[in-house]
């Protein structure tokens, strides 16, 4: 009995994994594989589409640090950072608010979603790709201004490799 509750557990977490893998995506088939392998789906992921076909419904939050905010960030987003992380922007809002937050690909922003979800967040989720997959489908970013940019901070030389679209300026 034991035995059978556990292989049911394991074929459903499996299940569960390999459809959070699969409902999400990066146009470019190398940058998916980074991701993929950048993150370990410890935050639902939300795909950067469904993002932009529902942004209202989202506290938007940047997991960046504030140069590259400042440089650019996806329209509406509160800057909350990751070496000096600062959660005020929660202070006041509902447990069941729907949260996605973003980074450059995932990576740090699934961290600072966890720390999110470990203060009660029911509705977190993390941008699958993040701010470089939405800068690769060429969906709008602003600069500290609110005005348009076509700018991305890409980090460093290295990582600027996986910002492929050609109308994007690289930033490092």
């Amino acid at each position: 009995m034991l035995r059978t509750s556990i292989t049911y557990l394991f074929v459903f977490c499996s299940m569960y994994l390999f459809a959070q893998e699969t409902t999400s995506h990066c146009k470019d088939p190398a940058f998916h594989k980074k991701v993929d392998k950048s993150i370990a789906y410890s935050v639902p992921v939300l795909d950067v589409d469904d993002l932009k076909i529902d942004m209202e419904q989202y506290l938007i939050l940047d997991a960046r640090e504030e140069e590259e905010f400042n440089t650019s960030h996806i329209q509406g987003a509160h800057l909350v950072g990751y070496d000096h992380l600062d959660l005020t922007s929660l202070e006041g809002i509902s447990k069941d608010t729907k949260i996605v937050v973003y980074c450059s690909i995932g990576y740090r922003s699934e961290k600072v979603g966890e720390k999110i979800m470990a203060l009660g967040f029911r509705k977190v989720y993390n941008l699958y790709g993040s701010i470089f997959e939405w800068a690769n489908r060429n969906y709008p970013l602003e600069d500290v201004n609110d005005s348009n940019t076509l700018e991305v901070h890409t980090y460093n030389k290295k990582w600027s490799q996986w910002l492929i679209n050609p109308d994007r300026v690289k930033v490092w």
